[in-house]
């Protein structure tokens, strides 16, 4: 689980605000918190269709609070080539109505020590300088979840969407990126999980503006395979 990229600062403040509100309703009301956490070993940092390692393996993990739907948590890596190390700060709310799900997150990017993309230094630490505002809604196995960039670094223009489906062991995601640069492009992600802690997936970018044969810079459209172990870890 991972995402770089519903208005400024101000309104990513006001969103954490009514959820924290939430979080804090839930808490008068006694309700049973939860607590789960886990550790994932995976051979290629794969974002957005994206091999952010270069091939090189991550290891990631998650801390999630829970209680009546709300939630919050921490998700860490190893990082990628050009940002370094990251961890990622989530607020979310979500919900289960028969066959209907909905869910609602602000999701933060940090990167304390990471570099730009030119190998300048550039400080990344502040909570809200890389945020996205996520919608997801689920009806019977399919999915739809969009990604809008709110954070006080963040590109306004750019955007991020998926379209899934689950049946059984197997997963389907069509992702579709706008960098708010004309450097579009779209990726098709296939997963199977063996168990519920080897999973596989297959990704290739399908469609893309660049055209990677004229040298425009693009993304490598090249197949992915991504190998990954997930353990629960017992609090």
């Amino acid at each position: 689980m991972k995402e770089r990229t519903m208005k400024k600062l101000s309104q990513a403040i006001a969103l954490a605000g009514v959820m924290t509100a939430g979080l804090a309703a839930v808490s008068t009301a006694q309700a049973e918190v939860e607590v789960s956490a886990s550790a994932t070993v995976a051979s290629m940092y794969l974002w957005r269709g994206k091999d952010l390692g270069n091939g090189a393996a991550a290891v990631s993990g998650d801390l999630t609070v829970s209680a009546s739907g709300a939630y919050a948590g921490v998700w860490t890596s190893s990082g990628d080539t050009s940002w370094g190390n990251e961890y990622d700060l989530y607020l979310g709310y979500g919900a289960e109505m028969g066959d209907f799900s909905y869910d609602v997150i602000l999701w933060n990017y940090v990167y304390p020590k990471g570099d730009g993309a030119a190998g300048n230094p550039d400080d990344r630490g502040n909570t809200f300088d890389y945020a996205d505002a996520i919608i997801s809604l689920g009806y019977a196995g399919a999915s739809f979840t969009y990604y809008k960039p709110i954070g006080a670094e963040s590109d306004d223009n750019s955007s991020y969407f998926t379209l899934g489906y689950g049946l059984d062991a197997y997963s389907f995601t069509l992702g579709k990126a706008d960098d708010g640069d004309d450097s579009d492009y779209t990726h098709l992600d296939v997963g199977y999980a063996y168990n519920d802690n080897l999973a596989f997936t297959l990704s290739k970018v399908i469609d893309q503006s660049a055209d990677l044969d004229k040298g425009e810079a693009g993304v490598d459209e090249d197949l992915k395979v991504v190998v990954s172990y997930s353990l629960p870890i017992s609090m």
